[in-house]
């Protein structure tokens, strides 16, 4: 398996992984991405958003967490900022229905949306074209990193690589390094946004996760893993 996340987020996910199928499983970690804190303005809000968990600490370094309120995407990122001293709103996992449910919920204003320099969608854009007043702080950067040698050959070698994308951006740059692999692809996509990229690539197995998080991608390489002991 070949694990593309930054290295925090790759170790844990790959610990996950060998409780589930075992430590004998191959695994290799080669971050496409490293997130970097970056310089930041942070308007006055009472109530933070946070879609990712690598916002939230740089931001709680700007800011002040004890006992402000958080809506996060989802559990992880609930958790981080409950560490952090937020008091979490856990949303349901992905950003459009996060959307609705600040609509739904919230009525203090304005909001500030803790976020890196990409992301999958505009949250702030979203809910001001809904009449939702929301600032924005970019509190961190995700930047592209060369591939390793490791990866290098796994792409090279005819056989099954198995290979879990968590975001459409690391899914077009994954797409870009593996265009002209030789291994069997056996890839796990947390969206079918991630999953448009990757269509290019013919992989042999391509599975969406049900739900856009670390539990929705394990079902996902669970039918994957399935699909291989049957053939």
């Amino acid at each position: 398996m070949l694990l593309t996340r930054p290295l925090a987020q790759s170790r844990r996910f790959a610990a996950e992984f060998a409780a589930r199928y075992g430590a004998d499983w191959p695994v290799v970690i080669s971050p496409l991405l490293e997130i970097v804190t970056v310089p930041a303005e942070v308007p006055p809000a009472p109530v933070v958003v946070f879609t990712s968990e690598s916002a939230v600490a740089p931001f709680a370094a700007l800011s002040p967490a004890a006992g402000r309120r958080a809506w996060c995407v989802g559990p992880r990122t609930a958790k981080v900022a409950e560490a952090a001293g937020f008091v979490p709103i856990l949303g349901p996992g992905e950003a459009q229905g996060l959307v609705r449910a600040i609509l739904a919920e919230e009525t203090a204003r304005p909001l500030l949306h803790a976020r890196g320099r990409h992301v999958a969608a505009e949250l702030a854009a979203l809910l001001n074209a809904a009449g939702v007043q929301t600032l924005e702080a970019t509190v961190y950067d995700q930047i592209e990193l060369p591939p390793s040698i490791e990866e290098g050959r796994l792409l090279a070698t005819d056989g099954p690589l198995l290979v879990p994308l968590f975001s459409p951006r690391s899914a077009r740059l994954f797409a870009k390094r593996a265009a002209n692999a030789q291994a069997r692809l056996w890839i796990a996509a947390i969206s079918a946004a991630a999953a448009a990229p990757l269509v290019a690539l013919t992989p042999a197995r391509l599975e969406v996760a049900p739900t856009p998080d670390a539990a929705g991608m394990m079902l996902a390489l669970d039918r994957i893993v399935a699909s291989a002991d049957a053939g």
